[in-house]
């Protein structure tokens, strides 16, 4: 019988599962690679586990789960999470029956994208900023998707803990005179409070294209309009044509989307001083990793007054492995224990470094 570790990265727009393996405690990753489901197609995170169980049943059946983690994109509070993109509560007692299995462990996706830092090698990310030697090597973690995550990453002198926040849904703070317009422009939209989250987001990006487009900045075309009609995911076919040239509207939108993106991380690095490295996470930034490397990002970052030069001193870099939190989550179930879960280990599915 194989015992494995399963782990998973749940957000509000996809679910990925992933076996690692439990030998030496869980050091090795040696069976299949992440399962991927849409999140919304399903009625809740047990419905999910009952289909990837049931085929595994089935194609598999000597592989035995024995331990499993999930990081949620929400806050856990007690033994359970209300997702704040997603219709489910995720209970842990519930995940537990649906496993069979007793060691089970709800964690934040941020916390678990931050112990899979532990595994990356300097190809797994790329450097916006090199940084210089400072003080103690606390490291802060940052993740647009479908929501925006943050999450500190504070070191002791022995290991890395990570620190979860719910920061994406702090007050957004405009910079300038569009962004104050950006502002009042989403505080009618949405009734009132407008978090950091409804602008650095993929929502976020629609967001920013819609302002633009309705406050005239830019035209819309008529093609690129029926095409986000159309679309399912409209924050991606937006980041589609401004990177293929095809709109100036949506080009226009998504370098509005990176300053402000470059803002805030510097308004978190500044918060936990990071000389170990701030790490801009989450699906978005690998995907428009040109225009986050065209400079305005690293600008608005260290845009800071008379702390410039601090914001300047920290090493930035852009995670490209999208399975880190799948990485993050086996180090934690393999564990047991969150103060020796940074203890290096090199967890990672064995088709993930190629």
């Amino acid at each position: 019988m194989s015992r494995m570790i399963l782990a998973g990265d749940i957000g509000g727009t996809k679910t990925n599962l992933a076996l690692f393996d439990a030998k030496g405690g869980g050091s090795h990753a040696t069976h299949s690679p992440a399962v991927k489901y849409q999140s919304a197609k399903h009625d809740s995170l047990e419905a999910i586990l009952a289909e990837f169980v049931t085929k595994l049943a089935s194609s598999q059946p000597r592989v035995e789960i024995t331990a499993a983690c999930f990081g949620v994109a929400g806050p856990v509070v007690g033994d359970e999470v209300k997702t704040p993109n997603l219709a489910w509560t995720v209970k842990l007692a519930a995940l537990k029956r649906a496993l069979g299995t007793s060691r089970v462990s709800l964690i934040n996706d941020l916390e678990a994208t931050a112990y899979g830092i532990e595994d990356l090698s300097q190809q797994q990310y790329h450097a916006l900023n090199e940084g210089a030697r400072g003080g103690v090597p606390h490291r802060a973690l940052i993740a647009a998707g479908t929501g925006l995550g943050m999450a500190g990453i504070f070191w002791n002198g022995a290991h890395y803990q990570p620190i979860a926040s719910e920061g994406g849904h702090i007050d957004f703070a405009p910079r300038n005179e569009t962004e104050i317009a950006l502002l009042r422009y989403l505080q009618m939209k949405l009734g009132g409070h407008v978090s950091y989250e409804r602008v650095v987001s993929g929502s976020g990006l629609v967001n920013i294209y819609n302002f633009l487009r309705d406050g005239q900045h830019a035209a819309e075309a008529a093609s690129l309009a029926e095409k986000i009609g159309n679309s399912e995911d409209a924050a991606a076919t937006i980041s589609a044509a401004a990177l293929s040239g095809e709109s100036g509207l949506a080009r226009r939108a998504l370098e509005m989307f990176v300053e402000i993106y470059g803002a805030m991380a510097g308004n978190l690095a500044l918060t936990l001083k990071p000389y170990g490295g701030l790490y801009v996470g989450g699906g978005i930034a690998p995907k428009i990793l040109e225009v986050l490397k065209g400079g305005a990002f690293m600008r608005a970052f260290t845009d800071k007054g008379r702390m410039s030069s601090l914001a300047a001193s920290f090493p930035v870099r852009v995670i490209l492995d999208d399975q880190t939190a799948l990485y993050g989550a086996a180090r934690y179930a393999a564990s047991g224990d969150s103060t020796a879960v940074t203890q290096k280990e090199n967890i990672s599915p064995t088709n993930a470094r190629a």
